[in-house]
């Protein structure tokens, strides 16, 4: 547990909300041992049933760990809310040791939030809390939704698995109002780290994203044109513009052209450098939240602690964002293979059965479609024989993100579909499906 939430009313309907890091720069001095077995690292890395610490266990879960009623180092950020979740301009980093008065349940939270369950709040004081830092969740998510971008949400898919790695279960869990409190929370204290940054240093290790690549600006244009939404090829380029055009495909019935338009999107990069993230609607995002896990979040540690004592600080060298966006990719791909080895596992009982799965198409190929199974996110693939018998019937178009059947439109990307599996290949770990006819 590496945060922790105060909130307090203020006049003239204002909220304050304090974010507390867990601070292990307090523990491990800058050029230590410690610190370059974290740089190489970079990441912790989170697997099914287990991770890879990206700091050793006795700081990451004991040491660095905000536990109730324990004396702990932060860094922690006090901000101003107004009515309408602006944040003010008063931000204040500051270090600090704190005593966590309670570790809360996210479900119990969302619980009694909702009215619902048997949890109650140890005290009032804990009740006044939460109640205080929904509000803050709902004014701050407001704000991002009118001014910024929020993303739809998504069930995270969780692997329980039994003594000797066997998977038990995939559940998915969706983000309730208590997930949502954190994050929203996060998100603010992460503008907030950004802000300071820029305005006092000038650099950091910022999250960059500078939505549409301007190669691909004029064939957006025409995409979108032919589905009925004009934009202008240059203004779509601008934060504004693109913070439209998002708002414009959520208001869509479906997800069909939202999919259709990522493939112009740019990649997300790691910098020294402040600037825009399109994919979140603001102009400047650096995390500290999490430097229990991230390099990054501990270089930015100590560039605010640099701040807040006045002294003069180094610039991080670009060299250190390619190592960190390079170990992402790869916990990346090892977080996915893993993920494919025991979906396949999981499944392959179920191969050559009946059991229906509700499936959303999430690509298409001339190949056949990928499509991810709704209850436990596992990705399966159709192959086109499997859609129609007669080849020369059947368009497969990647660039429509459709599937036609003489000259007929049966299957798009973002359509729901009932599928069973027809076999599993644990080799190479495919999952191969049969939609239900």
């Amino acid at each position: 547990m590496d945060d922790a939430l105060f909130a307090k009313a203020l006049p003239d309907d204002k909220l304050q909300l304090i974010v507390a890091i867990a601070d292990p720069t307090a523990w491990i001095a800058e050029g230590s041992k410690l610190d370059k077995a974290a740089k190489i690292r970079a990441f912790t890395n989170y697997l099914p049933g287990f991770n890879i610490p990206m700091l050793p266990r006795e700081l990451s879960d004991d040491l660095c760990s905000l536990r109730a009623n324990e004396v702990r180092p932060v860094l922690a950020c006090r901000m101003t809310l107004s009515a309408d979740g602006t944040i003010e301009d008063n931000i204040e980093f500051f270090a600090a040791t704190i005593e966590s008065k309670a570790k809360l349940v996210y479900d119990q939270v969302s619980d009694w939030l909702e009215n619902t369950g048997d949890w109650q709040p140890e005290s009032e004081a804990i009740a006044e809390q939460v109640r205080l830092l929904a509000q803050i969740c709902q004014r701050r998510g407001e704000w991002r939704h009118n001014h910024a971008l929020v993303f739809k949400d998504r069930p995270d898919y969780r692997f329980i698995l039994g003594e000797k790695g066997e998977v038990l279960d995939i559940v998915a869990e969706p983000r309730r109002i208590a997930n949502r409190i954190v994050e929203e929370a996060m998100i603010a204290a992460n503008i907030c780290a950004a802000r300071v940054l820029r305005d006092k240093l000038g650099f950091g290790i910022y999250n960059v994203h500078m939505g549409f690549d301007p190669a691909n600006a004029d064939a957006l244009a025409a995409l979108l044109k032919t589905h009925g939404l004009h934009v202008d090829a240059e203004e779509v380029l601008t934060l504004d513009g693109f913070c439209k055009l998002r708002r414009e495909l959520d208001a869509q019935p479906t997800g069909f052209l939202d999919s259709r338009i990522r493939r112009f999107q740019s990649f997300a990069e790691i910098s020294t450098e402040p600037g825009p993230h399109f994919g979140l609607g603001l102009e400047a995002y650096a995390t500290w939240t999490s430097p229990i896990r991230k390099y990054g979040d501990m270089i930015n540690h100590r560039l605010l602690k640099a701040v807040i004592k006045g002294e003069t600080a180094t610039r991080p060298q670009d060299e250190i964002t390619v190592q960190m966006a390079e170990r992402r990719r790869l916990n990346r791909m090892a977080e996915r293979d893993v993920g494919d080895w025991l979906y396949a596992r999981f499944l392959k009982d179920k191969a050559g059965t009946d059991t229906r799965f509700a499936a959303e198409i999430v690509d298409i190929s001339r190949g056949g479609m990928r499509v991810r199974l709704v209850d436990n996110g596992a990705i399966a693939f159709i192959p086109a024989p499997f859609l129609h018998a007669m080849r020369d019937e059947l368009v497969c178009s990647q660039e429509n993100g459709t599937v036609q059947i003489k000259g007929e439109t049966v299957y798009k990307v973002t359509d729901v579909i009932d599928v069973t599996i027809a076999e599993v290949r644990m080799e190479t770990r495919s999952i191969i499906a049969r939609p239900v006819a």
